[in-house]
């Protein structure tokens, strides 16, 4: 008996020790529009492509990028739906971090928090894994701007420059040819686009992307504008 007599099953391992509804969540990350961020010594960056496969949807309705808290940030490739739910559960965990310590929650246990809820969703009947992996960018309870990638498996990596989704090799290899350890927040800024660029399908503008910075404690999203006058000093 193959693998394939157990890949309905979530809770049962295949007799080559692997959980398929996993391998399958993570194949729906590596279908999905690339995303990435880089960890600058100044804070973080995290990109993604938004392109849509038709020009009569809104694209200015369509959201990749979503704050967590005053000071982190998410991104993510994979299931668009998925993402709404982890969003929502991020931010009801940092509103009961706040009121009962009265301090924004640090992103490295915002993360554990969603790769734990993650990871529930592999050992449970009658729910399937997320089909989702994230980018979240932040800073941590030291001050440390921090960069992580949760993956449908509940694991979570800490990351100086990574990327997901479809075109997720090419623009690791990039990343890796341009990253080095004293980049600063505007050249982390250039260096996501251009990793971007590298693999994106059709003409790259300031409507089919979005961006996401934490500089000097706080998360904010750029706007078409400002992602337009970035990319007007990359060409």
């Amino acid at each position: 008996m193959g693998d394939s007599a157990y890949s309905f099953s979530l809770t049962t391992f295949s007799r080559t020790g692997k959980l398929l509804q996993i391998e399958y969540a993570l194949n729906a990350v590596a279908n999905g529009r690339t995303s990435l961020g880089i960890c600058a010594k100044d804070g973080v960056v995290i990109a993604t492509d938004k392109k849509l496969t038709s020009e009569l949807v809104d694209i200015s309705d369509v959201h990749k990028v979503e704050l967590l808290t005053p000071s982190c940030g998410v991104c993510y490739a994979g299931v668009g739906p998925d993402f709404r739910v982890l969003v929502h559960q991020a931010r009801k965990s940092s509103q009961v971090y706040l009121r009962q310590y009265g301090e924004v929650q640090p992103v490295s246990q915002l993360v554990k928090r969603s790769a734990g809820v993650m990871q529930e969703y592999t050992q449970r009947g009658g729910v399937r894994p997320f089909g989702i992996s994230l980018l979240i960018g932040g800073i941590d309870g030291d001050g440390t701007p921090r960069l992580y990638q949760v993956d449908p498996s509940g694991t979570y990596f800490s990351w100086k420059a990574t990327a997901i989704g479809k075109n997720h090799v090419n623009a690791k290899n990039f990343l890796e040819k341009r990253y080095t350890e004293d980049m600063e927040l505007e050249d982390a800024i250039h260096t996501a686009l251009l990793t971007l660029r590298e693999g994106f399908e059709g003409e790259m503008n300031s409507e089919n992307i979005e961006v996401g910075v934490v500089r000097n404690g706080k998360f904010s999203v750029l706007t078409p504008e400002q992602i337009q006058d970035y990319l007007d000093e990359a060409n």
